[in-house]
């Protein structure tokens, strides 16, 4: 199976802040991101995989600054590292002000998901090739979020 390049995973989603997606300060709820992110990463995963992919978890979600109704969410999302049968995807949101044009970092979130043969069982995913000074990096760190994530989910399970 050829590694693929982590541009051929990139995924870039906009979504508008509407007051459904809000609270009472009219700052978007955090489950409403956690979805969006969900989805961003999902269809990175894909994409890589080329797959039918599922979520196996989210960690390390952090949300840096509130998103006003009315404004635009961006999400970038690439596959980082994989496994045998797992990746790990980061996604970076970003919101707009679309009166003023201003940016703002909110919230970044490194999720994992394994992709499913026909028979809806983990199967072989190909390795990521991390193009760019920024994307090496990226899947250097990954490798070592890999081995806290499996460290913990030990620990847990003697529990």
């Amino acid at each position: 199976m050829e590694a693929k390049p982590v541009s051929q995973s990139q995924v870039i989603m906009t979504e508008m802040v509407l007051p459904t997606h809000t609270n009472s300060l009219e700052t978007i709820f955090g489950g409403t991101i956690m979805s969006w992110i969900d989805i961003a990463a999902a269809i990175s995963a894909q994409r890589h995989a080329q797959r039918p992919v599922v979520t196996a978890s989210i960690d390390d979600l952090h949300f840096i600054a509130p998103v006003k109704s009315g404004w635009v969410v961006n999400l970038k999302a690439s596959v980082n590292h994989t496994a045998k049968s797992s990746m790990e995807v980061g996604v970076r949101v970003d919101a707009e002000n679309p009166i003023t044009g201003e940016y703002f970092h909110t919230a970044s979130a490194y999720l994992t998901f394994v992709a499913l043969d026909e028979n809806g069982k983990p199967t072989v995913v190909p390795k990521v090739l991390p193009e760019t000074d920024e994307q090496k990096a990226r899947f250097d760190k990954a490798k070592l979020r890999r081995q806290l994530r499996l460290e913990r989910r030990e620990f847990f399970r003697k529990k």
